[in-house]
């Protein structure tokens, strides 16, 4: 898998694959990534990439001229701008987007692109959240990271990607660690976790699964609930 990214701050993408789990992903040859500057893609002499948008009104918006040109360098990608306007991006989107073999971001500055890059070269636009941030590169680093830790031997142990958050609509069951320390604030972690029947522990968890996400995230379980609901549904027309 190969990740581009398109931004006017090169700097920020770089140092994210310096360390840790992408890191040795680019070392073993499980991703590639490539950086181009928007910049390098304007001709006048001032390097300019941004005019303010001819409907008036405040910020600049960056040139359809000069990111075409850069896009037109970007073959056989599939193509993702970052903008607060998108689909927002989800577990479901990193696994379908980590068959891809390359995948390009553009990251906005500004007041955003003009329209007709997108219309012309985006094959998505998507967001992380509904907030505004300075510029596309975090939320591009971030879907990068998503994405790449469903490619096949990028973690370490396969099995991290079983029963994570959003899985069935839940979020991930508590987990905790090991403390050296007898005298703690801490409670006791329910000791069903660590007596070895992997039965019960996997009920217990998936119990607590559902009463963390009825909890923190009551709009993810009403749509478990609803999935529940149907499968009883169908196993009764069954009998």
């Amino acid at each position: 898998m190969k990740f581009c990214f398109l931004t006017l701050f090169p700097q920020l993408i770089e140092s994210y694959f310096s360390d840790s789990i992408l890191k040795r992903a680019l070392e073993k040859g499980l991703i590639d990534f490539e950086i181009l500057n928007i910049r390098d893609y304007a001709y006048d002499k001032y390097k300019k990439t941004d005019e303010p948008p001819i409907s008036g009104g405040a910020g600049q918006v960056i040139k359809a001229d000069v990111l075409g040109r850069a896009l037109q360098d970007v073959k056989d990608t599939h193509i993702i701008f970052l903008s607060p306007c998108g689909k927002p991006f989800n577990n479901d989107d990193a696994l379908r987007l980590s068959k891809k073999s390359r995948i390009a971001f553009v990251c906005g500055r500004y007041e955003g692109f003009d329209e007709r890059v997108i219309e012309c070269f985006g094959d998505e636009v998507m967001s992380v959240g509904d907030f505004i941030v300075t510029g596309g590169e975090l939320p591009a680093l971030m879907m990068c990271d998503s994405i790449a830790r469903q490619i096949k031997g990028v973690l370490g142990n396969e099995d991290s990607l079983k029963q994570e958050s959003f899985e069935d609509f839940l979020l991930e069951a508590p987990n905790f660690a090991k403390i050296s320390s007898k005298n703690t604030i801490f409670f006791t972690p329910p000791s069903e976790y660590s007596k070895g029947n992997h039965s019960k522990i996997a009920d217990l968890k998936k119990c607590l699964a559902i009463c963390k996400t009825k909890y923190f995230r009551p709009d993810l379980y009403q749509k478990y609930r609803t999935i529940v609901h149907q499968q009883k549904i169908k196993e009764k027309g069954k009998k």
